[in-house]
This record gives C-alpha cells, sequence and structure tokens, in this order.
C-alpha cells in the first residue's frame, strides 16, 4: 500500500512546479469556500475588472494612454450601473409586484381548466388526481408566499449589504483596472521564478475562460434584449421580468432554456388562452432560441469548450451546490481550468519491463 501510494507521489508530484500549482489550487479553493461570503465584494470586483480587462488593452492599443483607457472604461461602467440601476430595477420590481397580485386569479382560472379535464379526457384523468393536484399548488404557492413575507420583514440586512457593494465594488474595480500591473507584479514576487507550469495554465485560462465568461455576458444580455423586444412587440404580459429570467438561462447549460420555457408559457397561456397570439409568441420564442444555440454562441465562442456534455453537468452540480448562482456561471470555466491542469501536469511514465 505504501509503496503504491509512494510511487503515485513520485509520478505526478516530483516536479516542483506540480506542487507548488498544487498547493496554490488547494490554498485559493479553500480560501474561497471558507472566506467567500467576506470576501465577496472583492471577488466581485475582480470578475468585473477582469470582464474589462480586454477593453481597456484594446483602447491602450490605440495609443489613448493607460489612464485615459481605465477611466473611459470605468465611465462605461458606471454609466451601465446607473443605466440598470435607475431603470431596470424599477420596471422589474413593478412587474414583479404585478405577477405576485395576479397569481391568486392564475391560480383560479388553471383549477377551473384542471377540473373540465375528468369529463373530458375520464380515462387519462380522474377527479382525485386532479383534486390532488390542485392541494399540490395551493401548498407550494401558500410556501412561496410565506417566504415572500419572510423576505419582505428580512429585507434589511439585504438592502445594507446591497448598498455596500454599491460602494464597494465600483471602488474595487476602478483600482484593479488601474494598479493591475503593479498587483500582477506583486503576486509574480512570492512564485518561484521557473514557472513555466504556472505560464502554461495562465495562457490556457486567459485564452478559454475570459473568452468564455465576456461572451456568455455578451449572450445573455443579446438574448435579454432581442426577447424583452419581441415580448413588447407581442404585447405579452410581464416583458421585462420575462425576458430577464430568459437572458439568465442561458448560463445553465442545456437545463436553463428548458425550465424558463414554463413561466413564459404559462403567462401567455393565461393572458391568451389557446389561441392564434400564443402560438406566434411561442414560434418566436423558438426561433430565438435556435438562433442562440447556432448562431450567437458559435459566433461568440470561436474556441470550443473542450469538454463532454456529462462533464458539464456534473460541473454544474457540483459548483452551483457551492456557491450558488455564481457557481453555475463559472461552473464550465472552472472545469476548463480543471482540464488544463490536468493536461499541463507533468508526470513521470512508469517503468514497463522489458519483454524478453
Amino acid at each position: 500500500m505504501f509503496k503504491v501510494l509512494r510511487d503515485w507521489i513520485q509520478r505526478y508530484f516530483s516536479d516542483e512546479e506540480a506542487v507548488v500549482l498544487a498547493v496554490l489550487l488547494v490554498v485559493a479553493f479553500t480560501a474561497v469556500l471558507t472566506l467567500g461570503g467576506m470576501l465577496a465584494p472583492v471577488l466581485a470586483g475582480m470578475v468585473l475588472a477582469f470582464l474589462m480587462h480586454g477593453m481597456v488593452s484594446f483602447l491602450e492599443r490605440l495609443r489613448l494612454g493607460e489612464r485615459l483607457s481605465v477611466s473611459l472604461v470605468f465611465a462605461l461602467f458606471m454609466g451601465a450601473l446607473g443605466l440598470f440601476l435607475l431603470v431596470l430595477v424599477p420596471l422589474l420590481w413593478r412587474q414583479m409586484i404585478g405577477l405576485f397580485n395576479e397569481l391568486p386569479g392564475m391560480l383560479a382560472k388553471w383549477q377551473s381548466l384542471l377540473l373540465l379535464l375528468p369529463e373530458r379526457y375520464p380515462q387519462l384523468v380522474s377527479d382525485e388526481q386532479v383534486l390532488q393536484a390542485i392541494d399540490v399548488a395551493r401548498g407550494e404557492i401558500g410556501r412561496f408566499g410565506q417566504w415572500a413575507l419572510t423576505f419582505s420583514l428580512s429585507s434589511l440586512p439585504l438592502l445594507v449589504n446591497l448598498m455596500i457593494y454599491l460602494v464597494l465594488v465600483p471602488i474595487l474595480v476602478f483600482f484593479f483596472l488601474k494598479d493591475r500591473r503593479m498587483i500582477g507584479a506583486w503576486v509574480s514576487g512570492y512564485l518561484p521564478r521557473e514557472r513555466a507550469l504556472l505560464t502554461q495554465v495562465a495562457q490556457v485560462m486567459n485564452r478559454q475562460i475570459a473568452n468564455y465568461i465576456r461572451g456568455k455576458v455578451i449572450e445573455i444580455v443579446v438574448c435579454g434584449v432581442v426577447t424583452y423586444i419581441a415580448f413588447v412587440l407581442l404585447g405579452l404580459n410581464y416583458a421585462a421580468l420575462l425576458a430577464l429570467l430568459v437572458g439568465i438561462s442561458v448560463v445553465v447549460p442545456y437545463v436553463g432554456a428548458v425550465v424558463v420555457t414554463v413561466p413564459v408559457a404559462f403567462i401567455a397561456l393565461f393572458q391568451w388562452g389557446w389561441s392564434d397570439q400564443f402560438i406566434y409568441l411561442m414560434v418566436v420564442y423558438g426561433i430565438i432560441q435556435t438562433l442562440d444555440g447556432n448562431v450567437l454562441v458559435p459566433l461568440l465562442f470561436s474556441e470550443a469548450v473542450n469538454l463532454h456534455p456529462v462533464a458539464i453537468i456534473c460541473a454544474v452540480l457540483l459548483f452551483g451546490g457551492l456557491w450558488g448562482f455564481w457557481g453555475i456561471f463559472f461552473a464550465i470555466p472552472l472545469a476548463t481550468l480543471f482540464k488544463a491542469v490536468l493536461d499541463a501536469w507533468p508526470r513521470r511514465e512508469p517503468l514497463v519491463a522489458p519483454l524478453l
């Protein structure tokens, strides 16, 4: 047993860089797990600065200067943040309140429709099944209402945390952009001089993960805006709220599009019933999803993430369970980083006895 363990360590950890990389990964993973809640504004600032780093580099290549480039990108970021807070958030809040007020009416309408099923399809659906489904729906809506009431009563700490984020995150983004070279040199000072393995992994991470994250943000914005315009033109209620759900759904591969279709279809059915308007909406929604999967995604992600679908689903479940929404958002980049580390990891081939 000890010989097997010793041979395994000599095979995979005989290189000094491999040991350093393993220690860095363990320390970073442990720090995020244990201190992620306290350092959440710092991590959010790092992610946002990482997203805007490409734009700053592009402006610097145009010879605008470092300070001017950082100032322009930061001003654009603050303008987008102000637009989101002053325009989009109030609109979403009004639509959410309206949806909560109409939930009892929706439940009553769906209850009357469900009660007609045993009369039309007695061989498929019984009265007991319909009543049981109605009781389950009432229980779920009751628990949701209780959660909403509890959330509203305990929203003061959430508002305080939100104000802290709104103050700290922009400041951190500015300094991460302005002093990125100084911070990089400071971190490099604690790394070994010979770091070919770390450089190789960093290059893969910067090439694939950066492109993925920036592409995913662009995909969220494009899908949300296009869906909102289509829903408004078709006259669907709660267009902004549903468009936000459609935009966020692209974060979760394979599952998000299917899950978000349910509220879109339910609200459309409540508004129009089985009418031509409902069919038009679902056709337009299907076209948007098709264009997203077959045109926008290949265009944004020129370098395909070479991961098996099973690996992607496992990464979403694992990191989503650990870090919630942000874990789901970064599941594929983290899985890509893990694969890059495995591919670049130095190893000694086991000795094979010569054949006689």
